[in-house]
């Protein structure tokens, strides 16, 4: 029903008896997989393939399997956007492909570091499966001899020296480093931040050779493993600071506020609320600068000196770490033998950082709450261990009554 209105030298209008409805806009799902997806991504896949293969056949000669790999790889994703643009809109064209190319990225890192996994153990296991390699060293053991004989003991306890040495020095530096940064700022607090940033990208090289020139050269110390701790100090220091900094901030203030409104000091707010709520983090940023200094090469190359004997004394005499011998061991090695006794050091060396990163994980994955319920539950344990205890000894210390023995055929008067 239409109302018209008409008066003199006015124009008409037009009153619609029922509103217009808006327009509805479509949702627009971005996440998930879908059959089309998946339909998408493989016909993309199988026509760069293809239009590749003529390509180097028939127009460009494309020799390597790299070049081959990259003029593919860029066909891949303009032929996936353009079958994708026919269906969806240009926002969700540009999130599919962006899609496409963290999750290439991240392909491509789990497959380069699988890859140097796989090598490494077809080519160490066999010496690795050796006990004599973790309990002996190479003093009488010559390049032809046979993987059952000789080891890398002495490479192994002056890692652990070393490292010990490293930390020594590492951890009280970067921990009051770390908490002057985050708990008693000043304008020297910027410069403190940026050389820590600076030296977090120091080549480890440089390490090594400040190392020997002002502890080897200058005050004329010799090679040892004090002088190989202190090259890799320099190159966990930073590490330390910086996860130690991180945790830190991350300390409630409400914690802080709640000392201070009590009456206790700066310092004791500190020492009794920072330090103890932080100390799963400085676990972890202890684990992860541990990792960082277990494989440096070129500071224990310049710093530690190489021998094929275990030296018990760090002050004095060269002492190798495990970096050190798989250096020796691969570089211009006349024997199979030889090269895979570095590949077995390698694979120690392996196994040892993946230890101290699973470790680290676990540490960091230790929450207060997860704290709090594995306590209630060896609570519970420990109680009820307790009380199957004094069950049974109460079962044991109850008096036993006489049991009669009657004859068939007999009578009790």
């Amino acid at each position: 029903m239409t109302i018209v209105a008409e008066k003199a030298g006015k124009p008409t209008t037009h009153i619609p008896q029922h509103a217009e409805q808006p327009a509805t806009e479509s949702r627009v799902v971005t996440a998930g997989v879908r059959i089309g997806d998946a339909l998408s991504l493989s016909g993309a896949a199988l026509a760069s393939f293809t239009l590749t293969a003529f390509l180097s056949s028939q127009i460009a000669p494309i020799r390597g399997f790299l070049a081959f790999f990259l003029i593919a790889y860029v066909l891949f994703v303009g032929i996936y956007a353009l079958i994708v643009s026919f269906d969806e809109t240009p926002s969700v064209v540009l999130d599919r492909v962006v899609a496409v190319l963290v999750q290439s990225g991240a392909l491509l890192l789990v497959f380069t570091l699988g890859t140097v996994l796989i090598y490494t153990v077809i080519r160490g296991g066999h010496a690795f499966m050796h006990w004599n390699l973790f309990t002996q060293d190479m003093s009488t053991t010559g390049p032809l001899d046979a993987l059952s004989k000789g080891g890398v003991w002495n490479a192994i306890y002056g890692t652990f020296i070393q490292i010990s040495i490293a930390l020594a020095i590492t951890i009280p530096l970067g921990i009051t480093t770390a908490l002057f940064l985050s708990e008693f700022p000043s304008p020297f607090t910027k410069f403190v931040r940026t050389i820590v940033e600076a030296m977090t990208a120091l080549p480890s090289v440089v390490a090594g050779l400040f190392i020997l020139a002002s502890f080897i050269l200058a005050l004329g110390f010799q090679k040892s493993g004090l002088a190989a701790g202190l090259a890799i100090s320099v190159m966990m220091l930073p590490i330390m600071i910086r996860a130690s900094d991180v945790v830190f901030r991350l300390v409630p203030n409400t914690l802080k506020e709640a000392s201070l409104g009590l009456g206790a000091s700066h310092f004791r707010t500190v020492w009794t609320v920072v330090l103890p709520t932080s100390r799963s983090g400085l676990m972890t940023a202890i684990i992860l600068a541990t990792a960082r200094g277990v494989g440096e090469t070129s500071p224990v190359l310049l710093t530690a000196g190489f021998t094929s004997t275990i030296n018990y004394d760090p002050t004095s005499g060269p002492m190798p770490s495990l970096p050190l011998n798989i250096f020796e061991f691969t570089r211009n090695s006349p024997t199979q033998v030889m090269i895979q006794r570095g590949f077995g050091t390698a694979l120690v060396l392996m196994s040892l950082v993946l230890i101290l990163f699973i470790a680290a994980r676990w540490f960091g994955a230790q929450t207060v709450a997860k704290k709090a319920e594995r306590k209630r539950k060896r609570a519970l344990l420990v109680r009820r261990v307790r009380n199957l205890l004094s069950t049974v000894g109460q079962r044991s210390s109850a008096p036993t009554e006489p049991v009669s023995e009657t004859v068939p055929g007999s009578s009790h008067v």
